[in-house]
């Protein structure tokens, strides 16, 4: 069976899909080493019981936040971006740093265990301080730039 000729056309050549299986992936695979590693060891050394507020994993989820809104700043002025900057902190460090999926296993076990309040407040709280984190560090960014 063969590729029609509309999805055929969207596919990048082997010299781009090249490129980036070299370098780009490269930065991501370290960067997310980096970033797992890290988040492993502040799950483990800084464990929280059922029924408390998630420390670990807000702290690297608001953590992450500050560096993405720095890093997307800083390389939008940075000319030319390093796309070996944004691969290896946004994508790797960052996406491994990160956590969503266990804000939401704990956010569903904080429902089920009936504590409304404590799901509410870390919901609110993480959205919150996430989105106050990027607004923050983006700002310092740039003017940090503009110096």
């Amino acid at each position: 069976m063969e590729c029609p000729e509309s999805i055929r056309q969207e596919v990048p050549s082997n010299r781009r899909w090249r490129h980036l299986a070299g370098h780009d992936l490269l930065a991501v695979f370290v960067g997310g080493a980096i970033g797992s590693i890290t988040r492993t060891g502040l799950t483990h050394g800084f464990a929280v019981g059922p029924g408390q507020w998630p420390w670990p994993t807000f702290a690297v989820n608001i953590l992450g936040a500050g560096i993405l809104g720095f890093l997307i700043a800083r390389t939008q002025e940075a000319t030319p971006p390093s796309m070996y900057g944004r691969s290896f902190i946004g994508i790797g460090f960052c996406g491994a740093l990160t956590t969503f999926s266990t804000m939401m296993i704990e956010l569903l076990g904080m429902l089920e265990s009936s504590r409304w309040g404590l799901a509410a407040g870390y919901g609110l709280a993480s959205v919150g301080c996430g989105l106050g984190v990027v607004l923050l560090t983006s700002r310092l960014a740039r003017r940090w730039g503009a110096r």
